[in-house]
């Protein structure tokens, strides 16, 4: 079982950064493949990107490319998403998410067994 909990949202103007955090209640640098999510009001929810092993392998979404950068603190046991450039867009709310290792990244939903609880991330215009 692993328990993720994200930190770091908050409310923005368009052009500014944020920075998530979310640890993670068990070692997962090598076992695990780690991501964040998004979901805003009315829409499914989206993969933004993924990273395992300290950046050994990582995943953006194209919305995101260029403009966020995901890592990961093996000793912390903690990975971030870095955002800057905020768009009104990107506001919703951001999930972080934890699936096992089993050779390949991926932002499938479907492929995420553990989710932290949300935090929210509103970019004003």
């Amino acid at each position: 079982q692993v328990q993720l909990v994200e930190s770091g949202g908050g409310s923005v103007q368009a052009g500014g950064s944020l920075r998530l955090s979310c640890a993670a209640s068990v070692y997962t640098y090598s076992t695990y493949f780690m991501g964040w999510f998004r979901q805003a009001p009315g829409k499914e929810r989206e993969g933004v990107a993924a990273i395992y092993s300290g950046g050994y392998r990582i995943l953006y979404a194209d919305s995101v490319k260029g403009r966020f950068t995901i890592s990961q603190d093996r000793a912390k046991n903690t990975f971030y998403l870095q955002m800057n450039n905020l768009k009104p867009d990107d506001t919703a709310m951001y999930y972080c998410a934890a699936g096992r290792w089993t050779g390949s990244l991926s932002l499938r939903e479907a492929d995420f067994s553990y989710w932290g609880q949300g935090t929210q991330v509103t970019v004003s215009s």
